[in-house]
């Protein structure tokens, strides 16, 4: 902060109600304490804070409008003002007629002109956070929205791969127009007992009776023509046994291919014993690498890993039971009410980045991804905390730094202005929009255009602007 050149020379014929003024005019809410810290005088600034009767904090005690766990930070805040230490902002919760009001704090001592002694007077400056807990809403909305269409695409390939390298049924993908066998499964590579590349590049049908060629070929005529078949049976060369045959069509960009699935004719398909499955899996969570924390739905903690316990430097879980879980979690007051609101509105929420402070003060940078869950009438939360400050690297960004990710975005707030970090999430948004239709359209950039709904000379300005591919291929993909 930097102060005034020559306050004495511009300043000291100011009566007192144009310094009152004044004073009311640098924040939203301005308070007056006396040399006991208790509240003389109450200004607003806006009329935004009407409805929370802060005049009637008049006459109590400033640190009694505190929850417990502010109350060290206002002392710590008074302490400063009257040593003389540059002007400090420090996030404090203020109990109010309508609710709790976040509040960011500064605290100033009021001097005597003459021979610069303290008066005795100490005035807080606060301002209105509630603007910040909606932005840092919004912030997490379109997180989880980028999020969500990023996983609907990995995920619907990570099920595929998993089906078919699982599958107990023998599985080939066939290429319809040549025949060749493109893709096999570990099921078909045990059945036909060749390797991986034996199989894959073969010309189907391979690997069965010669009594069954016929069938087989009969099948895939059917699927040439009509698009699907009947099941028929087979026998596997050299005494694999009878098998039932059966396929299917689907297309794949210009082409069309076969799933030829095998199945064992009578097979018996063991179930697992999972009696013991649920106390491996509570064993698991408590010895986890990463922090398991489930809460009521206020935050309050119910149970706790020994990871967590351990990463707030605490000696046992009855230490952290029933206490809330923004004690130590959030780099503002507001932080743990904005997961709660989005797990109840989402059901659950993934790599939402913020701090961890410990019992002695140290802060790590986590990530957390939490869950909704119901079990009857009750509802419980469950949040997974990673500390994730080794990944961060040597070389972390300066504070003023606009982020390229959502992820770190939401680390900016109350570091950088309000209106750089709405530009760049505009922006974000923005481009993760057009990735996610020219993910859709297979980089079909007229198709793409359409489904956002702008012009193809719009997304190609976008696209100019973002980086986001060659127009020259624009001819190859339509």
């Amino acid at each position: 902060m930097k102060s005034f050149a020559a306050p004495a020379k511009h300043l000291h014929e100011l009566e007192a109600g144009t310094v009152g003024r004044l004073l009311a005019a640098a924040a939203d809410l301005v308070l007056v304490l006396d040399a006991d810290g208790v509240v003389r005088d109450v200004a607003l600034g806006s009329n935004t804070l009407d409805d929370f009767g802060c005049e009637r904090w008049i006459g109590k005690p400033w640190l009694q409008l505190l929850p417990k766990d502010a109350q060290p930070k206002a002392e710590a805040l008074l302490r400063d003002a009257a040593a003389g230490s540059p002007l400090q902002w420090r996030q404090l919760t203020h109990h109010a007629d309508a609710g709790d009001l976040p509040l960011s704090c500064a605290v100033a001592p009021l001097r005597a002109a003459a021979r610069y002694r303290t008066v005795g007077r100490t005035v807080v400056f606060a301002r209105d956070l509630r603007g910040m807990t909606a932005l840092q809403q919004s912030v997490v909305d379109a997180q989880q929205e980028a999020l969500h269409d990023h996983w609907k695409l990995r995920d619907a390939q990570s099920r595929y791969q998993q089906l078919f390298q699982t599958v107990s049924d023998a599985v080939l993908i066939v290429d319809a127009a040549s025949q060749k066998i493109i893709e096999a499964n570990p099921a078909a590579v045990a059945l036909f007992g060749d390797s991986v590349r034996k199989l894959v590049g073969a010309v189907f049908p391979t690997g069965l009776e010669a009594r069954s060629l016929g069938a087989v070929q009969t099948l895939m005529a059917s699927l040439r023509a009509a698009g699907r078949a009947d099941e028929t049976r087979a026998h596997v060369a050299e005494g694999g046994g009878e098998v039932a045959v059966s396929g299917t069509v689907f297309r794949q960009e210009n082409g069309v291919l076969w799933i030829i699935r095998f199945s064992r004719v009578q097979a018996a398909v063991a179930a697992p014993d999972r009696s013991k499955t649920a106390a491996v899996m509570l064993k698991l969570i408590q010895g986890a690498p990463d922090c398991v924390v489930v809460t009521d739905v206020n935050g309050q903690i119910i149970s706790a890993n020994d990871a967590f316990i351990e990463l707030v430097q605490l000696a046992n879980e009855e230490q952290v039971r029933g206490e809330s879980l923004g004690r130590w979690i959030g780099r503002t007051g507001v932080e743990l009410s904005v997961l709660i609101s989005t797990l109840r509105q989402r059901g659950s929420l993934r790599l939402f980045p913020t701090s961890l402070r410990c019992e002695h003060g140290l802060v790590t940078d986590v990530e957390i991804s939490a869950a909704l869950a119901r079990d009857g009438d009750e509802a419980y939360l469950g949040f997974t905390i990673r500390d994730v400050s080794r990944r961060q690297g040597s070389d972390t960004r300066a504070a003023k730094e606009l982020p390229r990710s959502a992820g770190q975005l939401s680390e900016l707030v109350g570091r950088v202005p309000m209106k750089d970090i709405v530009g760049e999430t505009t922006d974000l948004i923005e481009q993760l929009c057009i990735e996610a239709a020219l993910d859709l359209t297979r980089d079909n950039r007229a198709a793409a255009a359409e489904m956002l709904g702008v012009s193809r000379q719009s997304l190609y300005v976008k696209l100019r602007r973002y980086g986001l591919g060659e127009l020259a291929t624009e001819s190859v993909k339509e």
